[in-house]
């Protein structure tokens, strides 16, 4: 596994995510030595922003993240953990940083917020930098993976190139002004009930 950690100044985001619920626990940044250390440790340790330094998930408060497999993405620039959760993930007791029920309006609202405060490193504000055609051709790649997915690769492929296509049309509609209410309202009149 080679990882591009050039592309985002030496800092690569890493989704955590539980190894046996599927919800993502939190999002936090690796440079390549705090990616050495998770692999050798097998505890997940990233790279503190605001501290400037490794910090290993847990090691203040014990709540550890054991390491089940680490993926890349397909640019080489992000990666997803899998993981065995050892206590709750988030500062505030809450199992994910994402909140407890994460939903689909949840995931709209935190790229909204992203979008308004373009957090330096945030592959989501890049997007949005990039602007529409960035964004459409993500769409329509993601589009493309989830057809192959359908077609070939089986229930779990599909299942993780949708999540990808979900986040990339959210961007587009954030991009476009679009509220995530409007997309409701809309399915509200077609009677889909």
């Amino acid at each position: 596994m080679k990882i591009d950690f050039k592309k985002m100044n030496g800092l690569v985001p890493v989704i955590i995510q539980d190894n046996v619920s599927k919800c993502v626990l939190m999002l936090g940044y690796m440079n390549e030595e705090a990616y050495e250390r998770t692999q050798k440790d097998k505890l997940v340790t990233f790279w503190s922003r605001s501290k400037n330094r490794l910090w290993q998930k847990g090691e203040s408060s014990g709540n550890k993240l054991k390491v089940i497999a680490i993926k890349m993405d397909c640019d080489s620039d992000a990666l997803l953990v899998t993981a065995e959760p050892l206590g709750p993930t988030c500062h505030t007791g809450n199992t994910s940083c994402f909140g407890d029920d994460f939903s689909l309006g949840d995931l709209f609202k935190l790229l909204k917020d992203r979008k308004a405060k373009m957090p330096k490193g945030s592959y989501t504000a890049s997007l949005f930098k990039e602007g529409q055609k960035a964004i459409l051709d993500k769409v329509e790649e993601e589009s493309e993976e989830v057809i192959r997915a359908a077609n070939s690769e089986g229930k779990q492929r599909l299942i993780e190139e949708s999540c990808d296509l979900l986040y990339h049309l959210f961007v587009l509609l954030i991009n476009e002004n679009i509220d995530f209410g409007d997309i409701d309202d809309e399915l509200s009149k077609r009677n889909l009930k």
